[in-house]
């Protein structure tokens, strides 16, 4: 193995990486680059996870990359086909060989002096130190290396097995067995019907507290529709476009009407299992995307469920693990011989890389996230971090875009770094994430902090941060450019070259933001009243 020297330094090939890699190729072909991937293969989570039923959360149309259109039928799909995706993806555009495999990346220290990254990956055989102009971190938002595990009571007298999702055991057979997963999130309700469907003999969903559930088509109609009237370009365009307007309007409906989004799924549920059940199992506390919101295909969950014999839910909390299952703080005994904890991620920013300028170390969490995508103070670097309420490629891509025209600007200056510099005293908003979920609570302290107005606030709309990472916005005052002198001396510019378009006032992104909320809002409530008004369904449809 040998040292790198490059313009750009990706670390991560999973889809954000890829996605990174393609973007570069595409729009900046005289940057030179590589990509370190900590693992043996590309693919990030659709490599590592694994267990049965494992597929995405978010329509394929924006999942995609815009470069590379979904044109198939299915809404969702299954890890296997993202994983081929990423990996086609890499082959088409000529990326294959810029992937740089089992080096875990440890440290990355800039020099202003050099205007340089210093990055320390380990490998087999032992400390590579690799420079770079720019660093590119794409390497998600959780630890590889663990997940959040719960010290149950008991634990250690169950007689069965017992699996995290997060690390699958390829071997385990779920034929005949008696299995209880603990959790009511995206991983759960994969995998309450996909291991019915293997053969389990009964497979029971434990949770503390009911989540949302939103059954979505398996089948994109309308994509299809679309498709046959329209070139596949064009017809690309135009579901894309409305798949995201349609997102951003459930999401902006939620924090606006939550009452009205919170009556239509559960009319939406009732039809799959019941009025009854819906009040027992899937009525949750807190209001949509509070915490994220489950899909599912054609209502796979709701349809194992209502079979009756393959699948039930548990409502409760855990007193102990037994020597045969589990005791649930009512008494209720659950036998199994398999327990699987999907009690979620461990959040790990930057995949746990330690930063330093000018040797001095850079703790995130005390750091203001510029557009979503840098940290204050720290030059040439950039965070790839996606969307939690909407396809994470969306926000991912715009971010890729947004390196690349750094980089073309960086150049035409004649610069040698830019560094977003927050305003002193600058006050603190929410967290970049706005879930209340529990990996993001537990995690709150690492994760960067925001302030009050753009640029310096995320706000997980697309339709406005296409705008606020527009290409012709890189004079903003927060960016300074600066040039390294022979000697390491620096000259500081935070002006604008002529020509340069100024930032827009936070004002009117604020102002687009509210716009879009209010007649995406009104949607959902008509929306809601429709799905509400709906047939009663307390007894479920065979």
């Amino acid at each position: 193995m040998k040292s790198l020297h490059v313009d750009v330094l990706i670390v991560g090939a999973g889809l954000s990486g890829v996605g990174a890699a393609s973007r570069l190729v595409q729009e900046r072909p005289d940057a030179t680059f590589a990509v370190l991937e900590s693992r043996e293969a590309m693919g990030g989570t659709w490599d590592l996870f694994r267990y049965p039923g494992i597929r995405s959360d978010s329509d394929m149309v924006t999942f995609s990359y815009p470069f590379r259109p979904w044109t198939r039928d299915e809404t969702l799909t299954d890890g296997a086909t993202i994983r081929e995706y990423i990996a086609d993806t890499a082959r088409e555009q000529g990326i294959e060989d810029r992937i740089r495999y089992g080096q875990r990346v440890i440290s990355a220290s800039w020099s202003s002096a050099t205007a340089r990254w210093s990055v320390r990956a380990e490998t087999d055989e032992g400390l590579l130190e690799h420079t770079a102009r720019f660093l590119y971190v794409c390497t998600g938002y959780y630890s590889y290396e663990s997940g959040h595990v719960v010290d149950f009571p008991g634990q250690e007298t169950f007689g069965g097995t017992v699996i995290h999702p997060q690390f699958w055991p390829q071997d385990f057979d779920p034929t005949g067995k008696r299995i209880v997963v603990i959790g009511s999130g995206a991983t759960a309700i994969t995998l309450i019907p996909a291991l019915a469907e293997q053969g389990a003999e009964h497979v029971t969903m434990l949770q503390r507290s009911p989540t949302y559930v939103l059954p979505v088509p398996g089948r994109d109609d309308i994509g299809r529709a679309v498709r046959r009237v329209l070139p596949e370009r064009a017809a690309y365009r135009t579901v894309r476009a409305w798949n995201v307007v349609r997102n951003v309007a459930l999401y902006e409906g939620s924090r606006r009407f939550p009452g009205a989004v919170r009556k239509g799924i559960a009319a939406l549920n009732a039809r799959g299992v019941g009025r009854a059940m819906v009040r027992e199992h899937f009525t949750p506390r807190y209001d949509p995307w509070d915490q994220r919101l489950c899909v599912v295909p054609d209502g796979d969950l709701f349809r194992t469920l209502r079979r009756g014999d393959r699948a039930s839910v548990v409502t409760d909390t855990i007193e102990t693990f037994t020597p045969r299952g589990i005791r649930t703080s009512s008494g209720r005994e659950l036998e199994a011989d398999a327990i699987v904890t999907a009690t979620g991620l461990r959040i790990e920013l930057a995949g746990g890389i330690t930063f330093l300028v000018d040797g001095e170390p850079v703790v995130p969490g005390e750091r203001f996230l510029y557009k979503g995508a840098m940290l204050d103070g720290v030059p040439n670097l950039a965070l790839c971090i996606g969307y939690t309420n909407n396809s994470w490629t969306l926000r991912a891509d715009l971010t890729s875009r947004f390196v690349c025209a750094l980089l073309g600007e960086l150049r035409r200056r004649g610069a040698d770094a830019v560094t977003p510099r927050a305003d002193p005293g600058m006050e603190e908003g929410e967290m970049p994430f706005s879930l209340t979920s529990g990996y993001v609570q537990r995690a709150k302290d690492l994760l960067p902090k925001q302030g009050l107005r753009a640029p310096w606030q995320a706000r997980h709309n697309y339709l406005v941060d296409r705008r606020l990472m527009s290409v012709r916005r890189l004079g903003d005052p927060g960016l300074e450019y600066s040039v390294v002198r022979r000697g390491g001396d620096e000259v500081v510019s935070t002006s604008d070259a002529p020509g340069e378009e100024q930032a827009q006032d936070p004002g009117v992104i604020e102002a687009a933001a509210a716009l879009s909320a209010a007649v995406a809002a009104s949607a959902a409530v008509v929306a809601g009243a429709e799905l509400a008004d709906g047939p009663d369904a307390e007894t479920a449809p065979s």
